[in-house]
């Protein structure tokens, strides 16, 4: 029996259907965790090519697949056919907003600077305490306060004048360009320091380079290139196809919807060994899955990852998980861990 779908949507060839009690992507449980119910692998290994009634679009879960939808001119963007098409790899990962990618207007040399004193200012409120939430207190407050100190061109940022409610209004950045929200940055910030304070031994060689003033760069770089492609803080990007278009599990038809997930696509076993396992020295990752090389969001979310880590270790060398806890990711089209309880000493 066919699946029920828009009349304006054609059929596939050969569809493979969400059914016999699978859960579709928006389903109780599957928003949660995905990985958990593995409903990503199901989707990989036995519904390549299904279409999804609840989201209104076919999905496609392979890395191949996906990384084709990405870069292929038969697909263009979705709902609108702005998108890039070619080779270049659409807007991905921490770029979501102009479709372009514009030079931030402040200045690389006042940026980082910023990004360096805020982080630092952050990590000596929270050395003193006896358990601190980095999600809340450290994560959310990060990319815009080092913001709005490059915008002002503060030497020492005043984050008692950057309330709640202006957090998400302060950019590096022209209006319009794809650092305009900060939510996504605190994100993969949050879950790229919850992979290295898992990991002692990657956390003790970050903290060895740092002490030795070689400044661990390299590692930290390949770190938090890998929490991009392991747990990517946009786990979803909608694309349209121009025509018809033969994926793995099947032709996907013409003027289509195409939801491509790219948290399945980045834990694909055909792809990636150990694809689960967070591994910054692997030697088969991929920049497909970072975006574009020139985003300023993909560029700042890097400076925000490295300061802030660097700046963690400085004021609380000896930081560690609260007892007890274990960092959870929540969501599915955005996702990360909802909070990060540490230790400070």
């Amino acid at each position: 029996m066919p699946v029920e779908r828009p009349d304006a949507l054609p059929a596939a060839r050969r569809p493979h259907r969400l059914s016999g009690g699978l859960p579709g992507l928006l389903a109780p449980g599957a928003t949660t965790d995905p990985y958990r119910l593995r409903l990503y692998r199901l989707l990989r290994t036995d519904y390549p090519l299904g279409y999804d009634p609840a989201l209104g679009a076919w999905l496609l879960s392979r890395y191949a697949d996906v990384a084709l939808a990405l870069t292929d001119p038969r697909f263009t963007g979705y709902p609108h056919d702005g998108a890039p098409r070619g080779r270049a790899p659409v807007p991905l990962g921490l770029c979501r907003g102009s479709l372009v990618c514009g030079p931030l207007t402040v200045p690389w040399s006042t940026a980082a600077p910023a990004v360096e004193r805020t982080a630092y200012v952050l990590a000596r409120r929270i050395a003193g305490r006896d358990r601190a939430d980095l999600v809340a207190d450290f994560c959310r407050w990060l990319p815009a306060g080092a913001a709005a100190a490059a915008a002002a061109g503060l030497a020492h940022p005043d984050l008692s004048a950057l309330h709640r409610g202006a957090r998400h209004r302060h950019t590096l950045t022209r209006a319009g360009d794809c650092t305009g929200s900060t939510a996504l940055r605190e994100h993969a910030l949050a879950s790229f320091l919850a992979n290295m304070l898992d990991d002692p031994d990657l956390l003790a060689a970050a903290t060895a380079g740092e002490a030795r003033g070689d400044g661990s760069g390299s590692l930290l770089g390949r770190a938090w290139a890998e929490t991009l492609r392991r747990d990517p803080p946009v786990q979803i990007v909608l694309r349209r196809t121009r025509t018809e278009v033969a994926v793995s599990g099947g032709t996907l038809p013409a003027d289509a919807p195409v939801a491509c997930l790219i948290g399945a696509a980045g834990r694909d076993p055909a792809r990636f060994a150990a694809p689960d396992r967070f591994d910054p020295l692997r030697a088969d990752g991929d920049p497909l899955l970072i975006g574009p090389a020139g985003c300023p969001a993909a560029l700042l979310g890097r400076l925000e990852a490295e300061h802030g880590l660097r700046a963690l270790l400085t004021a609380m060398p000896g930081i560690r998980w609260a007892d007890g806890f274990r960092p959870v990711a929540g969501g599915l089209l955005t996702r990360g861990p909802r909070a990060l309880l540490v230790r400070p000493s």
